[in-house]
């Protein structure tokens, strides 16, 4: 019998996918290669996604505004009409987009990721990418006066997070995603790898410490990749090289440092409030993107500079070709319209107008400084490229990240000097009157505190009830010194607990005080009592404290034990708990949670290999039950005490191809078609398959 060829083909092809498939899911349970190319995959979609939101940009300026590259000359031919329906209408696609697609695409993005990684583990919503690069391009390309950084960045994260989400990964990988996503979407928007991941971790993780800081450097080199690829090696900005003339220059780039943050503070306080002022009104929130998108044309009909990102201003600023009055009313407009256009509900960043603002803030003092000494001094662009870095670092709190990226784009140390003063003096001044940066304040006004969403507070959520020693050496007052030594060689303590006859407690006889007295005093030591020896100043915690107030306790006053005492009578000891019992706990908490994230992606992975790695030497493993085991308990198994390995789960047959998945309690008792799934080190996990 002939058989059709179209049949050889469809089981060719649904062998290639198995193994394909097997092949990448035995890779999906490894560590350090998964994450590197995976962050490589971020980054180049990160990439493509910035490459993406400047062609799109382009796309809504050639059909607002009949242009493809849009630039100052061209405004003075448009007529005034064009210049008010453009960001009017854009407003009112903008408003559909976010109201009805997705409410993240609102604003300028960076905070609903920080969000996002703070209390939803870094899980965003896939629609979130396409609704962000829409509402953003028609933001920006029909004049909305915000910037592109943002949406990238969100853009970035967004996929990041889809990745992490279709592999099933555990919390710490998709926040280590969403940062690689973040990082790749600065290094594409800028051409700057360096800053994009300072960018990420020192804003959007907010950690320094973060162990998986190799993934998120390589998706932020990816991404420039690929914006180089298509955009070509060309800076953000025309920087001409620029230098410090004379030491006394430090002095002015100083007190630029202080505008700057002014500055800053100013932008912060006008955005928010705007945000306020179009919150009240009582209209349809498409109408209010309408509004603000009418206001951003009335202005734009005078200045067009406030239209969409700005880089053409920044780059006459940059290269002194701006005069000084204009750049100081530049100041002014453009925290209006910036403000104007995202407190209506407009999508698009605060990262540019940002650079925009310490353009012009740096143009205008720095013209007026070497108007005064010009021997000393450079030129009006020297400080605009500075104040671009300070006014960034003084809004973000994040000076790190701002000096890196200007260095990025002149690729020159000479300015670094004058960078790295103004940039940290804005950052102290606006950290010094506003605790909030201008991405953590929107989450603070939504009831959310940042910090307290973190893993570093794991301690918060655990008692000291939950580790307590509820038995701790104690002893008596009149306790001989040759007695007390005995209790020291054959208790593993450092610390005894002296209580008087009504069960006060005294305080407490260190393993230091008695080899002091050996030492130094081995005279008196037929003579001395516990009494002598006691240290009447022992911190004292009560059983509700958390561990995290406990751990600071122990840092204070450099104790391994510590007496817990009643709540309601602290002279009452009911127990001790030692410094090595909350670092334990504290892990064993890492793990945990670390394995319930992993769990149910883990479980799926057994369906189509033998074995998946957890940690350390530790693997998830299915294995049918040996048949001695047949019709025995769980408790009767003795699993962990003969074979060293831990049974998660009981997959039962219930028909051919189903199994119900069941947590076995003690008295459950295995059946012969049942497959366990098992943890434990691979050697143990075959001993316990082949007992029997």
């Amino acid at each position: 019998m002939r058989r059709n060829p179209g049949t050889y083909l469809r089981k060719l092809h649904r062998y290639i996918l198995s193994h394909i498939s097997n092949y990448f899911l035995r890779f999906r349970a490894t560590e350090h290669t998964f994450m590197i190319i995976v962050a490589v995959i971020i980054g180049l979609l990160g990439g493509l996604g910035a490459v993406g939101i400047q062609f799109l940009i382009k796309v809504f300026q050639e059909l607002f505004w009949g242009e493809w590259n849009l630039n100052l000359d061209y405004f003075s031919t448009v007529p005034w009409y064009i210049k008010i329906l453009a960001p009017t209408v854009g407003g009112l696609m903008v408003g559909i987009i976010v109201f009805y697609v997705a409410k993240e695409a609102k604003g300028h993005g960076v905070p609903e990721v920080m969000e996002s990684i703070a209390l939803r583990n870094g899980y965003i919503r896939a629609r979130v990418v396409i609704a962000k690069l829409l509402a953003s391009s028609i933001c920006i390309g029909s004049g909305g006066s915000t910037g592109r950084e943002g949406p990238v960045i969100q853009i970035g994260s967004s996929m990041g997070s889809t990745i992490g989400q279709f592999l099933r990964v555990n919390p710490e990988r998709m926040k280590i995603f969403v940062a690689c996503g973040a990082a790749a979407g600065i290094a594409a928007a800028f051409n700057a790898p360096v800053a994009g991941a300072l960018f990420s971790v020192e804003i959007i993780l907010g950690d320094f410490g973060v162990a998986q800081f190799s993934p998120i450097v390589i998706a932020s080199v990816m991404a420039t990749v690929i914006s180089r690829l298509f955009l070509g090696n060309f800076p953000a900005f025309e920087v001409p090289k620029y230098h410090l003339v004379s030491p006394v220059e430090l002095i002015p780039y100083a007190i630029l440092g202080i505008l700057s943050g002014l500055v800053a503070l100013l932008f912060v306080k006008v955005l928010y409030g705007m945000e306020d002022y179009f919150e009240k009104l009582k209209l349809n929130n498409i109408v209010k993107t309408m509004i603000g998108g009418l206001c951003i044309g009335l202005i734009g009909i005078f200045v067009p500079h406030i239209y969409g990102v700005g880089y053409n201003s920044m780059n006459l600023a940059l290269l002194g070709e701006m005069p000084w009055f204009l750049m100081l009313g530049l100041i002014f407009l453009k925290i209006l319209a910036t403000s104007i256009s995202l407190g209506s509900g407009g999508s698009g960043g605060i990262f540019a107008p940002s650079l925009f603002l310490g353009t012009m803030t740096g143009g205008f003092f720095g013209a007026l400084v070497h108007e005064i000494i010009p021997r000393y001094s450079a030129t009006s662009g020297a400080y605009s490229l500075v104040g671009m870095a300070a006014v960034v670092a003084g809004a973000t709190h994040a000076p790190i990240t701002a000096i890196l990226i200007i260095f990025e784009l002149t690729n020159d140390y000479a300015i670094i000097l004058p960078l790295m003063i103004s940039s940290i003096i804005a950052t102290l001044l606006t950290t010094k009157l506003k605790k909030e940066s201008i991405y953590t304040l929107k989450l603070v006004r939504r009831g959310i505190d940042l910090f307290r969403g973190k893993e570093i507070n794991i301690l918060r959520s655990l008692n000291v009830s939950d580790v307590m020693n509820p038995e701790p050496v104690i002893i008596r007052p009149d306790l001989s010194f040759k007695e007390m030594l005995e209790l020291v060689v054959s208790s593993p303590n450092t610390q005894f607990f002296v209580v008087d006859h009504t069960n006060k407690l005294v305080g407490a006889v260190s393993l230091q005080d008695v080899r002091r007295v050996l030492l130094d005093q081995e005279y008196l030591t037929d003579l001395l009592i516990a009494l002598d020896l006691v240290n009447t100043n022992v911190p004292r915690i009560e059983v509700t404290d958390d561990l995290a107030s406990v751990i600071k306790v122990f840092g204070l006053y450099d104790l391994e034990e510590i007496p817990v005492v009643a709540s309601e009578d602290k002279n009452r000891i009911i127990g001790a708990i030692q410094r090595k019992d909350i670092i334990d706990v504290y892990n064993k908490e890492i793990v945990k949670r670390n394995l319930s994230g992993e769990i149910s992606g883990s479980v799926k992975l057994l369906e189509k290999i033998q074995h998946v790695d957890i940690i350390d030497d530790y693997v998830m493993s299915e294995v049918p039950v040996p048949r001695h085991l047949i019709g025995k308990s769980m408790k009767e198994t003795s699993a962990r005490e003969k074979y060293g390995i831990q049974i998660l789960m009981v997959k039962r047959k219930v028909s051919d191809q189903n199994y119900r998945q069941i947590v076995p309690s003690p008295v459950e008792k295995l059946q012969a078609d049942d497959l366990l799934v098992v943890m434990g080190k691979m050697k143990d996990i075959d001993n316990f398959k082949h007992s029997g």
